[in-house]
């Protein structure tokens, strides 16, 4: 009788005991959740070993076999990238073709694959109208009449601090750089540098300005600007701006600030030097084609974003953003708010605010109508011309190509008094 008792007390297992493989029989449940979950991840049709991979399976095995003493998998695994690492690049081509015979097999019955669109829900430019705005308020008499002279007085009356970024953006995405216009209500509305002029009041005739040269040329002026790889400080420049002369010096920094922080800003914060070769001689600016040169360098910072060569977008996006003002028309009728010429001195930002306020109760961007206007605007027109010529304000259900005309003449003084005349005599309609 004792000895029976002492034997099932030796059967009975002890709390640690159970313990152990109550922790054991966990551990297989998770291990076979984890392997099951990587089948899972892994998928039908996973993506083929490299070359590396097929000699390494092989290698271990031989290994292994071979060695049976060895630490395991860890020590197989080094011996074979040593192994690998000394081997000639024809040893290792008999891996590199299996490798690549089992890749070609994989593309030919794999599943074609849907690119995921890019997508950017935020704006990065560097195009900032508060930052010119900032240093306009404080030039003094004699610096806003060289401004005037240099043919760039039309920025005096600068009222729009912030840029619309979600408008912006997208802007950019209905943005043809190759047709080099704006897709909107299924339409193509086509941009020029006329209206480049008509929105900000910069000539869209003249000599075409060109940004290069032999760099001794402008060697004295990098230095001057301490120009590096970079570019040109923009408050390098603010600090110049702040100087009270209004002579050379002062004119070629203006056009430099004016250009890197509003008219045609690059990707990166700091102004391009290459602006440097048409700013040799203050003299001939006012000469300069400068709305085909905002309206080419906004092409191709737009097409650069568009290819993902860059997340910052660069070139004038205000233009694009008073442009859609004034060419899509929310107010449900023929009448429109009468806008002055250039169109910048016309939106401050109480107007855009009650602008953007509106375009969302209407449903959003791209709601409204495309519209041509015909207006005269800063320039006395005598009665019959004004017949000739119309008035009226006509709606237009698809896209318009303002044929408008500035003139520009230069008084005795040699100073630029500004006259503007907008004519829209047709509109062509591009059909997409």
């Amino acid at each position: 009788m004792g000895s029976w008792c002492s034997l099932e007390i030796m059967m009975v297992p002890s709390e640690g005991d159970l313990s152990i493989e109550k922790r054991k029989a966990e551990d297989d449940i998770e291990s076979e959740r984890k392997r099951k979950k990587k089948k899972k991840n892994k998928g039908p049709n996973p993506r083929p070993a490299c070359s590396w991979v097929h000699f390494s399976r092989e290698f271990i095995k031989e290994y292994s076999a071979s060695h049976p003493e060895s630490s395991g998998l860890k020590a197989a695994t080094k011996a074979a990238s040593d192994a690998w690492k000394s081997m000639s690049l024809e040893e290792k081509a008999k891996y590199t073709k299996r490798a690549r015979e089992v890749w070609d097999s994989y593309l030919s019955t794999a599943p074609a694959r849907t690119p995921k669109p890019r997508k950017q829900t935020k704006l990065v430019t560097r195009c900032s109208p508060g930052r010119l705005f900032n240093v306009l308020q404080r030039l003094s008499v004699e610096q806003r009449a060289a401004v005037k002279i240099m043919g760039f007085g039309s920025l005096l009356d600068l009222r729009c601090r912030t840029l619309r970024r979600s408008l912006c953006l997208w802007l950019l995405e209905r943005f043809n750089t190759a047709r080099c216009s704006l897709q909107i209500c299924g339409v193509h509305i086509p941009l020029s540098p006329r209206d480049v002029e008509i929105v900000l009041g910069l000539a869209a005739s003249g000599k075409d300005v060109i940004n290069t040269g032999p760099d001794d040329l402008i060697a004295d002026l990098r230095h001057s600007y301490n120009a590096t790889n970079r570019g040109i400080s923009v408050r390098l420049l603010e600090e110049r701006l702040a100087a009270p002369e209004a002579g050379e010096d002062f004119k070629r920094s203006f056009v430099l600030y004016a250009l890197g922080t509003l008219l045609s800003p690059t990707a990166r914060l700091d102004v391009s030097p290459s602006f440097l070769h048409f700013l040799t001689s203050m003299d001939v600016v006012h000469q300069y084609n400068w709305g085909k040169f905002l309206l080419d360098r906004l092409v191709r910072e737009v097409s650069r974003f568009h290819q993902g060569k860059q997340r910052a977008v660069g070139g004038c996006l205000l233009f694009l953003q008073l442009f859609y003002y004034e060419s899509i028309s929310i107010e449900g009728s023929c009448a429109s708010t009468s806008s002055a010429i250039p169109y910048l001195s016309s939106w401050g930002e109480e107007e855009i605010t009650e602008r953007e306020k509106r375009q969302r109760e209407l449903g959003g961007y791209g709601f409204g109508e495309v519209i041509c206007k015909d207006r005269c605007t800063g320039l006395e027109l005598s009665e019959s011309r004004g017949q000739q010529v119309g008035s009226s304000e006509g709606k237009i259900s698809c896209g318009v190509d303002h044929n408008s005309v500035f003139e520009q003449q230069a008084d005795q003084a040699g100073k630029r008094n500004y006259g503007w005349e907008y004519l829209c005599g047709r509109a062509k309609y591009l059909k997409p």
